[in-house]
């Protein structure tokens, strides 16, 4: 099975660009089942109905979340009915919505577990203790798992990669926007990247208009953040081949390409 994780899709330019790009990009990798992280689809921050419908159109199976799951108050109850969306797991017990799913593909059984780091972001439930319990849970039906960690340190992020190593599929990082050149396939089995980075708008500071960053560094003052208007977008992603009886990774692939609007 061949698993497509694309990089934190930000606003228009990042949806426009998964459009684009993303059905060559499955034909020419024969991509089996398409994953995306999808809290930054609407207007960089957020997402709701609208957003989400865009990118299950343009092909994507599934869509993880992060820290920005909640800026829209109109996604809280889409999320509680969307199946195709899975939110960090450890949100406090009655938050809408799950922290992983079970999909079929090409008649086979894929586990998505999506949580969320501590370090730099809200204080969450410990992601390491409730990431372990649900993996147990999910290996019941399937050994075929991947998890967006999504995280802001690249220590926390490396530590979940090896505390799940030969557990899980893959273990891929989101929430940096950066991506790192560390892919790899750890010794217990699993598919492990820091960061897969982001898909939106090339010209821009994390996907935002530099300007204003700047701004925000010199002043230290309060400062709108917009998605960058580039004329040019980025596409990053990760390819990985998993071996449906074992559930262990065969090989991982970074993807960066660009693409011109």
């Amino acid at each position: 099975m061949r698993i497509l994780m694309i990089g934190d899709v930000v606003g228009r330019p990042g949806r426009e660009c998964v459009r684009d790009m993303l059905p060559r990009i499955k034909e020419n990798y024969k991509i089996d089942f398409t994953i995306a992280n999808g809290e930054n689809l609407a207007g960089g921050i957020g997402f709701n109905e609208k957003t989400a419908g865009e990118l299950f159109t343009y092909g994507v199976d599934v869509l993880t979340m992060g820290n920005h799951v909640w800026d829209k108050k109109e996604s809280l109850k889409y999320l509680a009915g969307e199946k195709r969306i899975v939110r960090p797991l450890n949100y406090p017990e009655g938050a809408p919505g799950s922290g992983s799913a079970v999909y079929k593909c090409q008649g086979k059984s894929i586990a998505v577990l999506n949580i969320s780091g501590r370090v730099f972001l809200p204080p969450l439930d410990c992601p390491f203790r409730l990431a372990a319990a649900e993996v147990e849970r999910l290996r019941l039906n399937t050994p075929v798992l991947v998890v967006d960690f999504h995280a802001e340190a690249t220590s926390e992020k490396i530590a979940m990669g090896r505390y799940l190593d030969g557990s899980v599929s893959a273990v891929f990082g989101t929430h940096t926007h950066v991506q790192t050149a560390d892919e790899r396939i750890l010794s217990g089995g699993t598919a492990y990247i820091t960061d897969v980075g982001m898909t939106g708008p090339y010209e821009s500071i994390l996907g935002v208009q530099p300007e204003a960053v700047i701004e925000k560094f010199l002043t230290q003052l309060p400062v709108r953040f917009e998605v960058a208007k580039s004329p040019v977008s980025q596409f990053n992603g990760v390819i990985v081949e998993i071996d449906t009886e074992t559930g262990l990774a065969l090989s991982i692939q970074r993807l960066y390409d660009l693409h011109t609007i």
